[in-house]
């Protein structure tokens, strides 16, 4: 049996499982979710930076998730395609992924309907060195222990709708309770990523949260994956737009008519508050659920 083994941990999120534990269990204890959730949840939006910039803002929706569904059985967790240079969504079909907390078994019968569906193609090799998806999974691990995944890296290509129009028809049928998990962050902006068209400085930053950003995370809650799709390519401001369209896809095949953002904020907002400095560069971060 094929096992992936983490690439990130202890970078991106603590290498030892107490540390990992104790790490989230903060993060859940820190959150706020002051808005009325929806009565069920079929999909989310999460970051995938370093857990000490964007955990705490994943952390709200996997929390949304279990306030609303005590059990799911199935998490798919479709990735942003950093390295992937494929033009089809690439799902890790079988086996397991092992994170600090242990091992998470792949829902093998429902990555054969993805499969099934067309569009995706079966490529293991392809999540080898992507962090997107592994910055989830101990979430998962520690608040679903029971839950199996599906991993699938998601091109941002207009392939990436009918791929989540696909899990969307799964979730409609029944029989699981299923929950997409889309992974990007937002604009990253600044000398270091070659993308100023606002000049640096503060002002710049707050175009980036109020103007760039929001143009993306309005038409994720309006659930339009097409012209996220388009606002990404022509605005940068998201890393995994593939994801989320295939995530807001999903949420519209099985019924869903809006989203609801439950936080949205930005690394240079992060380092400000926890070290007290601050930075030309920013990355965008956002949670939301459908």
């Amino acid at each position: 049996m094929q096992i992936r083994k983490p690439i990130v941990a202890g970078q991106f999120y603590p290498g030892e499982r107490d540390s990992c534990i104790t790490e989230i269990e903060q993060y859940l204890e820190a959150a706020a979710l002051s808005e009325p959730l929806p009565e069920t949840i079929v999909a989310g939006i999460v970051p995938h930076a370093g857990w000490m910039f964007s955990g705490g803002v994943a952390g709200l929706v996997f929390q949304a998730v279990k306030k609303r569904h005590e059990k799911v059985d199935t998490f798919v967790i479709f990735g942003a395609a950093h390295s992937y240079f494929g033009q089809s969504p690439a799902v890790y079909e079988a086996g397991s992924w092992m994170t600090p907390l242990g091992e998470v078994a792949i829902d093998e019968a429902l990555a054969e309907a993805v499969l099934a569906g067309g569009g995706a193609v079966s490529d293991a090799s392809a999540h080898r060195g992507e962090h997107s998806i592994e910055v989830q999974v101990p979430f998962i691990q520690l608040l679903f222990p029971d839950a199996e995944i599906v991993p699938v890296l998601v091109p941002p290509a207009q392939n990436a709708i009918s791929l989540g129009e696909t899990v969307g028809g799964v979730i409609t049928a029944g029989g699981k309770k299923i929950v997409c998990i889309g992974s990007t962050d937002l604009t990253h902006y600044g000398p270091r990523y070659g993308f100023t068209p606002m000049g640096t400085g503060a002002e710049s930053l707050q175009w980036v949260s109020d103007v760039n950003d929001r143009h993306f995370i309005d038409l994720a809650l309006k659930l339009e994956p097409g012209a996220m799709l388009a606002s990404a390519a022509e605005h940068y401001n998201a890393c995994g737009a593939g994801a989320a369209a295939a995530a807001v896809a999903a949420a519209k095949k099985a019924g869903k008519t809006k989203g609801l953002l439950l936080a949205h904020t930005n690394s240079n907002e992060v380092m400000l508050r926890k070290m007290g400095t601050s930075s030309t560069d920013a990355v965008g971060y956002a949670a939301m659920v459908f």
